[in-house]
């Protein structure tokens, strides 16, 4: 049995990167990641994740989660458990002793701490946002080095 955070996850994923206008189409979609739930459950799951509906480009009405009413979505995303093994964890971008990890939405946090937990030498530390994270790099390594360490908890980091 998957736990209710990683269902959480899976919503704030499926969400994210397809056009859901109802409890239905999720459900389905949540059934197709190897969750089963009532909808009386994804009900009470939508309330406190804050999810709303809004237009879509197309004029259908979708969820959205909060703050982003106009949600940029992936033309051909992963499946939500395939995106969760990966800490959400989208790309990164060095410049000088600074590097930024894009995630997917809400993920940032988690993933910095994350890595602020394993202490990795390389790191100073870090500061997340919603989809972005910070890192600062302690001088006399490279972005090699850095992205080899962080391999251990981003399997697919390039």
């Amino acid at each position: 049995m998957k736990s209710k955070s990683t269902r959480l996850d899976a919503i704030k994923m499926i969400i994210s990167v397809k056009e859901i206008g109802s409890q239905d189409e999720l459900l389905q979609e949540l059934t197709k990641e190897g969750f089963s739930l009532t909808q009386a459950t994804l009900s009470r799951d939508l309330k406190q994740l804050k999810v709303a509906k809004a237009a879509s480009m197309n004029g259908n009405y979708v969820y959205v989660l909060p703050n982003n009413t106009m949600y940029k979505r992936m033309t051909n995303p992963p499946g939500a458990t395939e995106m969760l093994r990966h800490n959400g964890f989208m790309g990164i971008e060095f410049s000088g002793n600074i590097a930024v990890i894009k995630t997917r939405p809400g993920y940032a946090s988690s993933l910095a701490y994350d890595i602020d937990d394993h202490n990795f030498n390389e790191i100073i530390g870090t500061i997340a946002g919603d989809d972005t994270i910070m890192l600062v790099i302690r001088e006399g390594y490279s972005r090699q080095n850095v992205t080899d360490t962080l391999r251990l908890i981003i399997p697919n980091i390039n």
